[in-house]
């Protein structure tokens, strides 16, 4: 299926592990140019690397702090700068810390709001502009579950980014008619460094018990490229008509409507 990303110049923050990096491959593979962000330039030069070798493409790459608005900016400008236009945004960053509401100071709840939202809407401010002048754009923003089905465990994360889905709603009305698309990103437990850095044993094993401790019809966590293959179809021509969605993708576990 040729999903209409030939060509198109795509920033993907996140982009050095997990659903992120798995994004990245994706738009790679059709045909994208693509330069993705993280925090770790060891881990980023590792997923530009791998992507060369598995792929046969180079990839960008941006030491960055997505809660750092200025640099987020940055990023966007000389990518654009260089490569004549910019048409996707990817916005992810990691999760508050788990706990319930009493666990948390007032500290700890604008801690969480910066990386669940304000982080999440920089970038995508930044990027706006360059999606409008191309008159064609994707913006994709990576949340979490607890967006649509709060969990108590995890109180912040359900808080913070449910700003996310408003702003959505909110943006796509402002940007009126055209072909310029906002839609966020949903996803359950997915076996990420995040989930996969606590667990010992048989990794199978061990994932299908968090998968049964969480209720997961399916029996098992998601794997990363699962859940990117949902991203990037959001990301494609073949969506063009799908904006201001939270797509839950968490193998059946959430009970709501």
């Amino acid at each position: 299926m040729d999903l209409g990303l030939d060509g198109k110049v795509a920033l993907v923050a996140g982009g050095s592990a997990g659903i992120g990096l798995a994004i990245a491959r994706d738009l790679v593979r059709e045909g994208a140019t693509v330069s993705i962000a993280g925090r770790d330039a060891g881990r980023l030069a590792k997923a530009r690397d791998e992507i060369a070798a598995d792929l046969g493409a180079v990839v960008g790459t941006r030491v960055l702090d997505l809660r750092d608005t200025d640099g987020a900016r940055a990023w966007v400008e000389d990518t654009a700068a260089e490569h004549g236009a910019a048409h996707i945004v990817v916005s992810n960053a990691g999760g508050p810390p788990a706990g319930p509401t009493g666990a948390f100071g007032p500290d700890g709840f604008r801690d969480a709001v910066e990386l669940g939202m304000i982080a999440h809407i920089g970038l995508v401010q930044a990027a706006l502009p360059h999606l409008r002048r191309a008159g064609w754009g994707r913006v994709l923003m990576v949340a979490s579950e607890t967006i649509r089905d709060i969990i108590p465990q995890f109180a912040l994360s359900a808080i913070a980014r449910s700003g996310l889905a408003a702003y959505a709603k909110t943006l796509v009305h402002e940007l009126g008619p055209g072909d310029v698309t906002v839609n966020v990103l949903a996803p359950g437990y997915t076996a990420t460094d995040a989930l996969l850095g606590g667990l010992t044993g048989d990794l199978g094993a061990e994932t299908a018990r968090v998968a049964a401790e969480a209720g997961i019809p399916l029996g098992r966590v998601a794997r990363p490229e699962e859940v990117a293959a949902v991203g990037t179809f959001l990301l494609s021509a073949r969506a063009s008509f799908v904006t201001g969605t939270v797509q839950v993708v968490d193998g059946g576990r959430s009970l709501g409507m």
